[in-house]
């Protein structure tokens, strides 16, 4: 049960679910400044997952979308994480609400329609589980497009960003040295928390380069991790990451404007630019891939089909491709990794062989008659292994 939906229900006897607004058509600076009961009001035609887990994270109240959130393009996973969530999702609205709905007002939702105050400013269509489900069998039939259009826009991408993605032409140097080394790049995907955290074994063990892509840098040094190489707009860092000692690349547009450099400028932090059009997260691997990395291990990136068509803006999809196909067998996702990564030592093992050598022992003293000449140097010896046994699996 959704309790700030219960929460927020008007105190009269008007029905529906009410928040304050905060609108923009912007989703990534939108999403800075949502927090618990808000009604966001957004304009994004086929809402992606990661927006959706940023709105379930935030606890918005209800969310209002000026575009279709499913146009039937291809499934996209958004709607369905909102609505199983218990959030309202209206859609289709259209531009005029999304004008007309001022930041910071008090809305009421209720079924498709949104009131300010008693006034309706807005009617869209309510979703609902059963009308995703059929959007998405819908949606379905439109892969094949969508993947006749990706082709193209491949193709295109590799015209324009040929040299870099074959030869490594305008990635930047960097201080941290990756030759030979295993590369761990966190981006803050679906469930990575939880992905990075089956993985604290294994980077203890391998002590691998760390490189955080955006908010991903903040979800390491959340769990105890030094980040040595954030790549990403800064704007969407926090700053006691960013000024952690890593390497800062900012992405860039060609002509040399680098979003988030101004930030990076006022906090006296030193920082490179990569000159690119695909995503931070294909130049994170891009990174490791020049510097001739042994192995990258990816957490929170997108690993099936229909969660990469979801990406939706297909525009960065090109480079997404092109970047892994690039990567070839030194790319492995890091669920696999957690999956078959084990410690090289049995905690079991390790235990039986002691209890076994000490009961050796221990009778090999009784029946020599020398006891109390090495009761002493036994319990020496039984203290410091102890000591060395939690050293080895704190």
């Amino acid at each position: 049960m959704k309790l700030p939906g219960l929460l927020s229900r008007s105190h009269h006897s008007h029905p529906g679910v009410t928040g304050i607004a905060r609108v923009d058509r912007r989703t990534g600076d939108l999403l800075r400044r949502v927090s618990h009961g808000d009604i966001v009001v957004l304009d994004q035609l086929d809402l992606d997952r990661a927006t959706a887990d940023a709105l379930v994270r935030a606890d918005v109240a209800g969310v209002i979308n000026a575009s279709p959130s499913i146009s039937g393009r291809f499934p996209n996973l958004g709607p369905e994480i909102l609505v199983g969530a218990g959030i309202p999702l209206i859609d289709g609205v259209g531009q005029d609400a999304l004008r007309g709905i001022r930041e910071g007002s008090r809305l009421r939702l209720n079924d498709g329609a949104v009131f300010v105050g008693e006034k309706a400013v807005a009617q869209g269509v309510r979703q609902t589980p059963e009308s995703i489900a059929d959007q998405m069998i819908e949606a379905k039939a439109g892969m094949s497009a969508q993947l006749e259009a990706f082709s193209a826009n491949t193709i295109e991408f590799l015209r324009r960003e040929r040299t870099m993605i074959l030869d490594g032409v305008g990635v930047p140097e960097l201080r941290t040295p990756m030759r030979g080394r295993q590369v761990v790049v966190v981006a803050p995907g679906h469930e990575h928390v939880a992905d990075l955290k089956r993985l604290k074994r294994y980077i203890g063990e391998h002590r691998p380069v760390l490189v955080g892509v955006e908010s991903g840098a903040d979800s390491l040094r959340a769990a105890g991790h030094k980040p040595d190489v954030i790549v990403g707009d800064p704007d969407g860092i926090s700053t006691e990451t960013l000024r952690g000692g890593a390497e800062v690349v900012v992405p860039a547009q060609h002509d040399g404007h680098a979003p988030g450099l101004e930030r990076i400028q006022d906090l006296g932090i030193g920082a490179v630019t990569f000159p690119a059009s695909g995503n931070a997260e294909d130049l994170a691997l891009l990174l490791a891939d020049t510097h001739e990395a042994s192995l990258v291990v990816t957490v929170g990136f997108q690993a099936t089909l229909r969660e990469f068509l979801d990406r939706g803006r297909s525009g960065s999809n090109p480079s997404t491709f092109l970047t892994r196909l690039k990567l070839g067998s030194k790319l492995v996702d890091g669920k696999a990794v957690a999956t078959l990564h084990r410690s090289r030592v049995s905690v079991f093992a390790v235990v039986l062989l002691v209890v076994a050598a000490m009961a050796a022992i221990t009778a090999a003293i009784a029946v020599s008659g020398v006891g109390g000449v090495y009761g002493d140097w036994v319990v020496d010896t039984w203290t410091s292994f102890v000591g060395w046994l939690k050293g080895l699996f704190a």
